[in-house]
């Protein structure tokens, strides 16, 4: 049996103390095994940021154990936290992250530069992953010179140019209309296809469907872990 790429075992998140204590989650326990697609759902309050956060080694749970490919994240300092960022997981926010001033395939360079790759290999990587996800001719255009969901997808390829294990993606359509999310959750589903590992934080069910399984959080417990048929988009013009 294969490793899985997340392991969480009892999870919990306490903030505060006394009567302004709040349980962010109580006893979270999920495993994703390697190529799967996980949308985890659920209203403002119900803890999926606060598990987006802790999946991310953006912060500590209070208790309990989460493994990341293998690696014990809860027993790392900061800087082992920092390199299991870089390495293991690609980062995709709602607000894109790109850095204006930069071309397109200079931001997602990026986690090489940080990786002390070297500038040809950076450049040869970020070209291909721009080519994943449809936008090898936007390569030298700027943040502002791209459309909301073209930025998106740059920063997918920032996210997948270092091979994580993880593809980590918080909210990755709230800034997109209906057409960019079409074509941002179109690469996600050929990622998908290609055997990618995903985990999709999202309180939008459209985007929720398109996962082969959704869990949903309710005041910090999972009260749905299912298995789903994905609806998946009409074949376009991203190759993976």
């Amino acid at each position: 049996m294969t490793r899985p790429v997340l392991d969480v075992r009892e999870l919990t998140k306490v903030y505060g103390a006394g009567e302004a204590t709040v349980h962010a989650l109580r006893g979270v326990s999920l495993a994703v095994g390697r190529g799967d697609y996980v949308a985890i759902m659920g209203s403002s309050g119900s803890g999926k940021s606060t598990l987006m956060n802790i999946l991310g080694a953006l912060d500590v749970p209070t208790s309990g154990t989460y493994l990341l490919d293998g690696v014990d994240v809860s027993r790392l300092v900061d800087r082992q936290l920092a390199l299991a960022r870089n390495r293991l997981i690609g980062f995709i926010f709602q607000a894109f992250n790109l850095i204006p001033r930069m071309t397109a395939v200079a931001n997602v360079e990026l986690p090489l530069a940080y990786a002390g790759v070297r500038s040809r290999e950076r450049r040869l990587r970020a070209m291909a992953a721009l080519e994943v996800v449809g936008l090898a001719d936007r390569a030298r255009h700027e943040p502002n010179q791209l459309s909301g969901g073209q930025q998106q997808r740059v920063a997918v390829a920032r996210a997948l140019v270092t091979e994580p294990a993880l593809l980590l993606a918080d909210e990755p359509t709230g800034n997109l209309d209906s057409r960019s999310t079409g074509d941002v959750l179109q690469v996600f589903d050929q990622l998908s296809s290609a055997g990618r590992t995903i985990v999709l934080i999202t309180h939008e069910p459209e985007v929720g469907d398109r996962a082969k399984r959704l869990i949903r959080l309710v005041d910090g417990r999972i009260v749905t872990d299912r298995r789903q048929q994905p609806v998946l988009a009409s074949m376009g013009r991203h190759t993976v």
